[in-house]
């Protein structure tokens, strides 16, 4: 069987995760050749999981060594765009993890690299893989029950301690992270709320810095869109809510569709809402409709199906996840609702992308935290997120 020869630059906590993935033998078509991290404890760490695999402390060295056909860039939000360009300019296949950056103008930049290459480039949008998103993207998508009008995401089970905040010198900083809940916890939902629902075309959001945490960035955010046909949307997100939720609401012209607990509750009208509207002669008329809960195939395979779609496609041609093009549209909406939060008030998208790339430098260059570090590598992460 053919294999691609992959190299794993950053072995942190989701780069270990993917390593802990392949030592279950669940990559049939990938070989893990070579690692690559700045930090050399890590670097021992992989060499015990994997003792045939060279080790690299650059992951410049590691594209050049000349073991790998493949990368898996596993480091912090800033490196993804950069070391993505290294890699495809290198005749090098790349996956990202999520987010594909940290504002979108760095990202576009990846985009074009990638277009320009022969090579395949995708992203880390694992979430795509459960059941419970697919199924709600191919009953919006199929436009069986009219158009969106309304969609409503409260997201707040994303709890984290400050000792979590602690773990690394980069995390939740504007220079290390260049954002935080929207930037760490939600790349993932994001992507899938325009996966799902369409881009929109404003956003107004107030997003609130250090509200339960002693950090400079974002735990606590809501953001108002709105869509070209007139639909509206609300994400609510947070780090710091316990417990939590993780409630989807899709209202469609006849029926409304909600995600929770990993079901998919489906009440259907008997009539469209703006017929009803339209031709009833009840003031206070009311639809029937009946309610019952999707059936859906069980199949939610995450990091593992990314990974394998990414062998077939440099193998066989076949259809990634995610291509990684496709990471700027998530990263738009949040760099949206970062503007919109500094400039008080509503802005269109695209976002104007010097605009943002100032005022985020500006974040940089005036910040004046110091946060105390005491590094924790999580190698049993859980591999939802």
């Amino acid at each position: 069987m053919s294999k691609v020869k992959l190299g794993i630059i950053g072995v942190g906590n989701m780069g270990s995760s993917h390593i802990r993935n392949y030592l279950k033998d669940t990559m049939p078509e990938i070989e893990i050749t070579a690692v690559a991290d700045i930090k050399p404890d890590r670097l021992e760490w992989a060499k015990e999981q994997l003792p045939e695999v060279k080790t690299f402390d650059t992951a410049s060295a590691l594209m050049d060594s000349g073991e790998v056909e493949a990368v898996l860039i596993a480091t912090p939000h800033y490196d993804h765009p950069p070391l993505v360009i290294e890699a495809l300019n290198k005749g090098l296949h790349a996956m990202s993890e999520k987010p594909a950056g940290v504002y979108t103008k760095q990202v576009r930049e990846m985009n074009e690299a990638a277009d320009k290459s022969n090579k395949i480039f995708g992203i880390m949008f694992n979430q795509r893989t459960n059941c419970l998103y697919r199924k709600a993207h191919e009953i919006v998508h199929s436009g069986k029950f009219g158009e969106m009008k309304r969609v409503t995401w409260i997201i707040t089970d994303w709890y984290r301690t400050q000792a979590y905040y602690n773990s690394g010198g980069w995390r939740a900083t504007w220079s290390g992270e260049g954002g935080g809940v929207l930037l760490n916890q939600c790349p993932h939902q994001l992507d899938l709320w325009q996966w799902i629902c369409g881009m929109p075309e404003k956003i107004t959001a107030v997003c609130h810095e250090g509200k339960w945490h002693n950090i400079e960035v974002e735990d606590d955010v809501m953001i108002y869109a709105q869509y070209p046909n007139g639909a509206t949307g609300t994400f609510i997100t947070t780090t710091g809510d316990y417990p939590g939720t993780n409630r989807l609401e899709i209202t469609l012209d006849k029926a409304k569709l909600i995600c929770e607990n990993g079901k998919l509750t489906v009440a259907e009208l008997d009539q469209s809402t703006s017929d009803f509207t339209a031709n009833s002669q009840e003031g206070f008329g009311s639809i029937e409709y009946k309610t019952y809960e999707e059936e859906l195939d069980g199949r939610n395979l995450q990091h593992i199906e990314v990974m394998n779609k990414f062998a077939a496609a440099i193998l066989r041609g076949e259809p990634l996840t995610a291509a990684g093009q496709e990471g700027i549209n998530g990263l738009m909406i949040s760099n949206a609702a970062f503007l919109s939060s500094w400039l008080g008030k509503t802005v269109e998208l695209p976002v104007d992308e010097d605009l943002f790339y100032e005022l985020l430098q500006g974040k940089i260059k005036s910040s004046t935290f110091v946060k105390e570090v005491k590094e924790v590598i999580n190698e049993n992460m859980d591999s939802t997120y």
